[in-house]
């Protein structure tokens, strides 16, 4: 290896870890401006190129959806204070980090990766195959004009199995604050995304599925029955559909959405959906 390649690769290092010392720094406000810009855009996006013209109420579609942003909210910043304000993780040096020595870049790496397997498509998998759990994923799925703001309706139940999944990975492994704070910020953009109403070209859809869960892929996944609905499960990579063999991708214009054991006409009714996981008249078989 060169001199040169050496140099540049040590410039990339320090740039990076620069970066994530700023990122450690990034005020709250900050934060939930990343949060709200990144729904604000692919907001936008749909009335760039629509992919599908539902003829709804938009803006009522979406206060019901942020709703449940609130809550989620709540508890996700309730774990994340547990981890790094009550156990302080970083005080303690627990975790994987601090037994293994690891450059900073590759930390983060290894971070993101873990937190986008376990956090997303294992918590996800998990909400569909057991009964219980699906009854909790039921609300997400409910949806019937799927467009950037559903990404943000999930019941608290939902967000709590996914989040504990993320803390365990946390303390475990010892993920830096500021790395949690990356995924926090990335995660969101990929949520509202592959939400998103949106018409993508369809090969330019299909060569980013190979690496990124792209919009069509991620509308597949919100087909109103199964096979569809229980594919593509990822978030941010693509990979671990692929991996496991619940990758599936065919025509984007015979998706439907919903569910086939909830009546559509009660998807922005909020009693209706918070107490949805307990309604014994919503018969499931798994």
């Amino acid at each position: 290896m060169s001199d040169k390649t050496v140099d540049a690769i040590s410039t990339m290092i320090d740039e990076m870890e620069q970066f994530i010392h700023e990122l450690n720094q990034l005020p709250d406000s900050a934060r939930v401006g990343l949060l709200f810009g990144s729904l604000l855009a692919s907001l936008a996006l749909e009335s760039l190129i629509p992919n599908i013209e539902f003829g709804y109420r938009k803006l009522s579609h979406v206060a019901t959806n942020m709703v449940f942003i609130l809550t989620s909210g709540i508890i996700s910043f309730s774990l994340a204070f547990l981890a790094y304000g009550i156990i302080d993780i970083a005080r303690l040096e627990f975790g994987l980090f601090y037994i293994i020595s690891i450059p900073l870049w590759l930390q983060l790496v290894i971070s993101l990766v873990l937190l986008d397997f376990f956090g997303q498509y294992l918590g996800h998998v998990c909400l569909h195959r057991y009964k219980w759990l699906w009854k909790l994923h039921l609300v997400h799925h409910s949806d019937t004009t799927v467009d950037a703001s559903t990404g943000t309706r999930h019941h608290p139940g939902d967000i709590l199995v996914r989040e504990l999944l993320i803390f365990s990975v946390i303390v475990c492994v010892g993920i830096p604050a500021a790395f949690y704070v990356l995924y926090r910020i990335i995660t969101p953009f990929f949520a509202y995304f592959t939400h998103a109403n949106i018409r993508l070209p369809i090969d330019l859809d299909r060569v980013l599925s190979w690496i990124i869960v792209t919009p069509h892929m991620h509308k597949f996944h919100h087909h109103f029955e199964r096979p569809w609905t229980n594919s593509n499960y990822g978030n941010i990579l693509s990979c671990w559909d692929r991996m496991f063999g619940t990758f599936v991708y065919d025509n984007p214009d015979d998706i439907h959405y919903g569910l086939d054991t909830v009546d559509g006409q009660y998807d922005l009714n909020l009693a209706f959906q918070f107490s949805l996981p307990f309604n014994k008249t919503i018969k499931t078989d798994y």
